[in-house]
């Protein structure tokens, strides 16, 4: 069977038709982020449009870019001129100052990354490879610092005006991508997401346990803060905002845990991005399958990433299509692990077919690695890509 070339709408019409749960020509397939470390050591250091015009996978373009309130003394951070990964640049106040201070190691490098305030330095230390960053020590490490992130943290806003540039820039060649804001350092877009990243995943659990208000109360610190942040998105050009987090999954917590801390708190947020005319994925890495209704009740226009059970999840993708496909687009599914490395170009081709046939039944799925990758053949990326331009409606 030869592949067809001649589709009849253009990737943006495609990813939209699927959002809203509808059948396009094709199913729609991409990537969740590509890694720069990737496109550095395998593909000697193309730009992310090369990756996808190379191998022909419906692109995906991430945009963030921050405003601030003058009338509130906010201010960009003077000394944060070059964004890094998916970063936009920091909102300061002279209340709420960053500084970043370098700390030798052998193997990574090493920063301290200070918040300071008129009360108190909060502070975390950040460690990096060529790959990624990670905490080697969170921010909050006593219950008061709450206090002090809620009396002075700054409220960054959406610069709708270099968001709707970039996207009309973009044009029709893809999706316009972001998140929803997230803590300065280290953050993530879910309010109990974040609220791990701050604290730690461990301290977080033992909290619920044994000062659950307290927990609530960090919660809502959190959620205040993105919900200023998506009161500002009125206007912007996105086609699709992620929230959530691995950390809320069922790997990770319990279906309680869920409906009592995160539910809440990150529903709320997808009502008001809905009302400020924008859509919302909910990103689960992990353990799904428990809480799938739960996740599909909060109201979100798509659900990633129905990680497979060899890569540490639970997803089982007909299962899934089953019970909550005619509510929401579904996206993820793929094995990245296992099949865009070190098997047969057959094999990865069996797999896409299988994530197809399971899920794309009808529309409303979008084929994806079920997160991002460091590593991969690039024939197997080829196989991938014609296989998925196959699998037509």
């Amino acid at each position: 069977m030869l592949r067809p070339d001649n589709f009849t709408v253009n990737p943006k019409e495609r990813f939209i038709k699927t959002l809203e749960g509808g059948e396009a020509d094709r199913m729609p397939f991409t990537t969740h982020h590509i890694m720069p470390s990737f496109l550095e050591n395998c593909m000697n250091g193309i730009s992310n449009q090369d990756f996808f015009d190379f191998f022909r996978i419906d692109p995906i373009h991430w945009v963030m870019a921050y405003n601030y309130s003058p009338d509130k003394g906010e201010y960009f951070d003077p000394a944060h001129t070059e964004m890094g990964f998916l970063e936009a640049r920091r909102v300061c106040s002279d209340n709420w100052r960053i500084k970043l201070e370098s700390i030798e190691d052998p193997q990574y490098e090493t920063e301290r990354f200070n918040i300071i305030t008129p009360e108190k330095t909060l502070s975390m230390v950040l460690q990096s490879n060529e790959h990624t960053t990670w905490l080697a020590e969170h921010l909050v490490k006593e219950k008061s610092d709450i206090d002090i992130i809620s009396k002075y943290m700054t409220y960054p806003l959406c610069d709708v005006q270099e968001i709707n540039k970039a996207a009309d820039e973009y044009g029709d060649r893809g999706l316009i991508r972001g998140h929803i804001t997230a803590f300065e350092g280290f953050g993530q877009p879910g309010c109990w997401q974040e609220a791990a990243c701050l604290f730690g995943i461990e301290n977080l659990i033992i909290a619920v346990f044994e000062d659950p208000e307290w927990v609530h109360t960090f919660l809502s610190v959190l959620k205040e803060r993105k919900r200023v942040y998506i009161h500002s998105l009125k206007g912007a050009k996105y086609d699709l905002l992620e929230l959530g987090g691995g950390d809320a999954s069922t790997t990770v917590i319990s279906p309680d845990f869920f409906n009592e801390f995160v539910a809440p708190y990150d529903a709320e947020l997808i009502d008001a991005a809905h009302q400020a005319g924008q859509r919302i994925v909910y990103h689960t890495c992990g353990g799904m399958m428990p809480i799938l209704e739960d996740i599909a009740s909060m109201n979100p226009d798509a659900m990633e990433t129905f990680t497979p059970l060899d890569m540490g999840g639970d997803a089982n993708l007909k299962e899934a299509k089953k019970r909550i496909g005619d509510k929401v687009c579904m996206i993820g599914g793929f094995n990245q692990l296992y099949y865009f490395k070190g098997c047969s170009e057959q094999e990865t081709r069996d797999e896409v077919r299988r994530c197809f046939n399971e899920a794309g039944d009808g529309g409303g799925f979008i084929l994806s690695p079920s997160d991002h990758f460091f590593d991969a053949d690039t024939d197997l990326l080829k196989a991938f890509a014609d296989e998925a331009l196959r699998c037509t409606y």
